[in-house]
């Protein structure tokens, strides 16, 4: 017997894989119930991961993109709208390759020439949001002129290109960003916004009152912007790191029938 296993060793193993395809099918036919629970669970949470990736996470992205470039007026608190500058467009493409490089997304795992047509559109129009998002949350985080926008920049740039080079995984990317976002929402929303001068106030009277941030708003040549801005710009943080977070790495589902039948 021992030989005939040895000399044979195919034909075993094709012995065994349909003995114990005879008894989960045995099981199956003894225990239907168990299979139609499975193939509802399986349907319920595909449909879910459905709703996430083509639904959900495409309106986290877009709001925002929307809340990235909102600023308020200091003045009547209106609804001021920036469009993003160039640097924007050119992190924003450095930091999608630092999620394929990090293993955040696999490109072979959203497009394959296994998917529909219409599936493969779905998913560049995810990625296009996400590509959006991240061009806008820059432009929340960068000053808007001046010196400081180019010293902010600078850093940015120094940093996702020293990062392009150096060893990532998932955690560590997701937490590396959060630090950088912080750091840049705290230099931005907090310090700078405090050294600008309110515009409301005439010149000659904010330089009787508030000689420092006159100094300042002119040598640094910041822009002025109401205080609620800094709360819609830490919630556009909060929401794109949450996307992060939730977007999957691959759209490609295995299918439970190849996992209770495996090939050889």
């Amino acid at each position: 017997m021992e030989q005939n296993q040895s000399s044979h060793p195919e034909t075993y193993t094709e012995e065994l894989n349909e003995i114990s395809g005879r008894i989960i099918d045995a099981d199956i036919l003894i225990n239907p119930g168990t299979e139609i629970e499975k193939t509802d669970s399986v349907s319920k949470s595909g449909n879910q991961r459905i709703y996430l990736i083509y639904l959900f996470l495409p309106c986290v992205f877009l709001t925002v993109a929307l809340l990235g470039g909102l600023r308020l007026s200091p003045v009547d608190n209106s609804f001021i709208f920036l469009k993003p500058p160039l640097f924007c467009l050119i992190f924003a493409v450095i930091m999608l390759v630092l999620f394929l490089r990090a293993g955040l997304m696999r490109l072979d795992g959203w497009f394959s020439e296994d998917f529909p047509l219409i599936k493969n559109l779905a998913n560049a129009a995810v990625l296009l949001t996400l590509f959006a998002a991240t061009t806008q949350l820059f432009n929340s985080l960068l000053p808007e002129q001046g010196l400081p926008f180019w010293i902010v920049a600078f850093c940015f740039f120094w940093t996702l290109w020293n990062n392009l080079f150096a060893y990532f995984d998932t955690k560590k990317l997701l937490r590396s960003l959060g630090a950088l976002f912080g750091l840049a929402f705290v230099a931005k929303y907090l310090i700078l916004a405090n050294l600008t001068a309110p515009e409301s106030e005439g010149w000659f009277r904010g330089v009787i009152e508030n000689p420092t941030k006159e100094a300042f708003t002119w040598l640094l040549d910041l822009p002025a912007f109401s205080a609620g801005t800094g709360y819609i710009q830490f919630f556009a943080a909060v929401f794109y790191l949450a996307g992060l977070y939730l977007l999957p790495q691959t759209i490609k589902i295995e299918s439970p029938a190849a996992s209770i039948h495996p090939k050889d």
